[in-house]
């Protein structure tokens, strides 16, 4: 059993006393953090029961300080809230001209694919860790509306606590401070949204979450070339986008034109990663490219840009980003994540990350 499924299992025991039921089944458990021997989380509940709450709130705290391996607690209470905080929607509000900083956040860097399925999430998730372990103060912020896969990959989840109904308290795990739109819907829960739901959301989760003094902000986007790239673009300051591609002329296709985006947007691309570079087969040690190999190294030389890294293609990062600790995180003296690591190395000392 994780030290997350034990945390819950202690948590199950404590009794909601009006309900009955107990706190995890009564959806009171909320923003569950486990990193090393800290546990964070808190209890939504009805103001009016906050003085009779504090006995439940010291029990859960209690019985999950007693597990093996655990050395600190912090269990808070907050207001119930019928809806996810806080309210996703546009705002008639009207915004700043031109782009903006993010406070506190020194460098934001936009990680970018011309079209899905070419790991751009995987390859997000394992630089944020790759820049966290060189002592870098790193977010991650999930933008991919239609498709947020991070809270699997960094193994965090459960609603973010908003106590004032208006800042969110972002996530934290493997030393990243996370946000993702996927932990405000339903598990399997559709987006259908339009344009104008897609832009407030995005500068809602920019500007409303305490993201505290970061170094820099990876944000990771959708794929293609729509509403959330040109938002990002326009209405933050944006220092700089990484695409990533596979090796195969059609994924390069797209690729260039996410490129040819950027540079309209006037915003700087910082390289290209070519992901599922090579394959070597764990039985006989054979080496093969399965779909292809170099012409993302070509490409970024033809467009005059770096090539960051080539990222092989290996079930260890797989499983390791199924599993909810990227292979940076869970495996970080391997060969597989050395390459995420030179690449967050190479990105400090060019002062871009």
């Amino acid at each position: 059993m994780s030290t997350r499924d034990a945390v819950l299992e202690a948590l199950k025991q404590v009794t909601d006393p009006v309900g009955g039921a107990d706190i995890v089944a009564a959806g009171m458990v909320r923003g569950l953090n486990v990193e090393g021997g800290t546990v964070r989380f808190v209890l939504e509940i009805d103001p009016k029961r906050a003085e009779a709450m504090e006995p439940v709130r010291a029990e859960a705290e209690a019985r999950v300080k007693a597990l093996e391996g655990i050395t600190h607690v912090s269990a808070m209470l907050t207001a119930h809230s019928d809806k996810a905080p806080p309210d996703l929607k546009p705002k008639a509000k009207a915004q700043p001209q031109g782009p903006q900083k993010v406070p506190g956040v020194n460098r934001i860097v936009a990680i970018a694919s011309g079209k899905g399925g070419v790991g751009k999430s995987t390859v997000a998730a394992n630089l944020a860790v790759a820049l966290a372990a060189e002592g870098r103060r790193v977010g991650l912020l999930d933008a991919d509306i239609y498709g947020p896969s991070q809270p699997r990959m960094m193994g965090v989840s459960g609603r973010p606590a908003s106590p004032d109904g208006k800042i969110i308290l972002p996530m934290r795990n493997h030393g990243v401070t996370m946000m993702s739109l996927g932990l405000m819907m339903n598990e399997g829960q559709a987006v259908v949204w339009r344009g104008p739901m897609l832009m407030g959301a995005l500068q809602q989760m920019m500007m409303q979450v305490q993201w505290g003094a970061l170094d820099v902000l990876l944000i990771d986007l959708p794929p293609g070339t729509g509403d959330v790239q040109l938002t990002l673009s326009q209405k933050f300051d944006v220092d700089g986008a990484i695409v990533v591609c596979t090796p195969q002329d059609v994924a390069l296709l797209d690729a260039r034109k996410g490129i040819d985006m950027f540079r309209q947007l006037k915003t700087p691309i910082l390289g290209m990663i070519e992901n599922m570079s090579t394959h070597i087969c764990s039985n006989c040690g054979h080496e093969e490219h399965v779909f292809g190999h170099g012409g993302v190294a070509k490409e970024a030389e033809a467009l005059g840009v770096p090539l960051l890294a080539e990222i092989p293609l290996h079930l260890d990062i797989r499983l390791a980003a199924d599993g909810g600790a990227p292979i940076v995180a869970s495996q970080p003296d391997s060969a597989q994540a050395a390459a995420f690591r030179t690449m967050a190395k190479r990105l400090i000392e060019k002062g871009q990350a």
